[in-house]
C-alpha cells in the first residue's frame, strides 16, 4: 500500500492548485484522476484560450446558499495573486471586455504552469486512475483509497472532482456521492451557464434567426446582464443568456431588452417629429440587424413592418416598445449538462469551513472548486474560485 500525506481526487484547476500549494509546504501529494490526462476543462475553456480569471472579481459575482461563504478565500487568494503567477512564467495574456483575461496563445499554457508548479513541489499526478472506494481509517485520522492502480493511504483527502457539466470531458457525480457517503448534505444541482431551449412558435422564430447576434439586456429574478444574445437552432444562447441561466429556474420568465441603454419610444417620437418617410423596418434596421427586425416585426407586431411611421397608432407604437424592449418568454428548458459550463449547487457550504475547506464533521476531508455549492458568473470567475479555494485548502492539508 502506498502512503502519502495528501491525496487529491481530481486533476482540474482546483485540484492542481491545491496539490502544488500543499507540495510547496513539504507535504507528499498524490493527485489521481480517472481521465486520461490532466486539466481537460482547462484545455477546452475560453475557446481554447482559457479565460483564466477576471480583474473585477467580487463575492457578488458568485451564487451560493450562503453568499458569504466565498468571501474569505477570494480575499486571501485574489485574481492579482494568480496574475502574478502567470506573469512569473512569462505568460502572454490580454484583457477582453468586462475584465476577462485570456491567454494570447492557448489554454495549454495555463495547464503547463499548473503542472510545472506541481512538479517543482513534488506533487505526483496519476491519470487513468479511477477511485473505486474511500474509507476512513479506524482509530486514526486519515483515509484508505482503493484505486484501479492499487491502494493508497493518506492523512488528508481533497475532493476536487468538479461538477456534472460536459460529461464527455469525464464529468461525474463522484464528489457528491462521496460527500453523501460521509453524511454531508448536497444541494440540488442544475446545469448553469447554459443555453436555453424554446418550443413551438418561439422555437420556429429562433430557428429562422439562427446565427443572428445582437447586444441585449436580459433579466430574471431581479438580476440583469447586458451582453450579446445569439439565436440558435435550439433557442437562445450568447453571453447574456449564459449569464442569466445561473439565476433561472424552470417556469421562470426572462425579459429581454433588444435596445439596452436606449429608449425606443423616444426614438420613434424623434423620427415622427422630423417627418421620417421610410418604412418602419428600414428605420429600425438602423438600430438592430435588418434580418432580426424583419422577423421580429412579423412575429411580434404583424402588419406594421412595411408602413411609414406616421401611420402607426399609439397602440401600435406601444406594442413596438413592448416587443423590442420588454419582450418576455418562458424557456422550455436548457441544453443541460452536455453544453453547460458549470454546475449550480453542490456540497452544502454549511458542511465545510470557509477558511480551510475541511468538512466540519469529517476531519481530514476537504472539498474545493466546483463540487461545492458556489457558482461564478461567466468570464473567468469560476476559475478564480478554483484557484482561491484550492490555494486555501493547500495551506492546511
Amino acid at each position: 500500500m502506498r502512503v502519502v500525506d495528501v491525496v487529491v481526487i481530481g486533476a482540474g484547476a482546483a485540484g492542481l492548485m491545491c496539490a502544488a500549494t500543499a507540495g510547496q509546504r513539504g507535504r507528499t501529494v498524490l493527485v489521481v484522476d480517472h481521465a486520461n490526462k490532466a486539466g481537460k476543462k482547462i484545455l477546452m475553456s475560453g475557446g481554447g484560450r482559457c479565460n483564466f480569471t477576471n480583474t473585477l472579481v467580487e463575492p457578488a459575482n458568485f451564487l451560493s446558499g450562503n453568499p458569504h461563504f466565498c468571501k474569505s478565500a477570494l480575499s486571501r487568494y485574489t485574481q492579482y495573486d494568480f496574475i502574478a503567477l502567470v506573469e512569473r512564467y512569462g505568460l502572454a495574456y490580454h484583457e477582453k471586455a468586462l475584465g476577462q483575461l485570456f491567454c494570447d496563445h492557448k489554454s495549454r499554457d495555463i495547464l503547463d504552469i499548473l503542472l510545472s508548479e506541481c512538479t517543482d513541489a513534488g506533487a505526483e499526478i496519476q491519470t487513468g486512475c479511477e477511485v473505486l472506494s474511500v474509507d476512513r481509517l479506524e482509530g486514526e485520522t486519515g483515509f484508505e483509497l482503493l484505486t484501479v492502480q492499487g491502494k493508497v493511504k493518506c492523512e488528508s483527502l481533497v475532493i476536487a472532482t468538479g461538477g456534472l457539466s460536459i460529461p464527455t470531458m469525464g464529468a461525474t457525480g463522484f464528489g457528491y456521492e462521496l460527500a453523501k457517503q460521509f453524511g454531508l448534505r448536497v444541494t440540488p444541482r442544475h446545469a448553469a451557464l447554459v443555453p436555453f431551449t424554446l418550443k413551438g412558435e418561439l422555437l420556429t422564430l429562433a430557428q429562422s434567426l439562427a446565427g443572428v447576434s445582437l447586444p441585449v439586456s436580459v433579466s430574471c429574478r431581479e438580476q440583469s446582464f447586458s451582453e450579446a444574445l445569439l439565436f440558435t437552432h435550439k433557442g437562445l444562447s450568447g453571453p447574456a443568456i449564459l449569464q442569466i441561466s445561473n439565476y433561472w429556474y424552470p417556469g421562470d420568465a426572462i425579459e429581454v431588452d433588444f435596445l439596452p441603454g436606449q429608449s425606443l419610444a423616444d426614438q420613434l417620437q424623434r423620427w415622427r417629429e422630423i417627418g421620417a418617410k421610410a418604412e418602419l423596418k428600414t428605420l429600425l434596421s438602423r438600430l438592430m440587424p435588418a434580418r432580426f427586425v424583419q422577423a421580429w416585426l412579423e412575429s411580434q407586431v404583424p402588419g406594421v413592418a412595411d408602413r411609414p411611421l406616421a401611420e402607426l397608432t399609439r397602440a401600435e407604437m406601444d406594442a413596438l416598445v413592448k416587443a423590442f424592449q420588454q419582450w418576455q418568454c418562458v424557456p422550455a428548458g436548457t441544453e443541460g449538462y452536455r453544453t453547460a459550463e458549470v454546475t449550480r449547487g453542490g456540497v452544502h457550504t454549511d458542511e465545510v469551513s470557509s477558511k480551510t475547506f475541511e468538512a466540519k464533521a469529517v476531519p481530514g476531508l476537504y472539498f474545493v472548486g466546483e463540487v461545492l455549492d458556489v457558482t461564478g458568473w461567466l468570464g473567468g470567475y469560476n476559475f478564480q474560485w478554483a484557484w482561491a479555494s484550492g490555494w486555501c485548502a493547500g495551506q492546511v492539508v
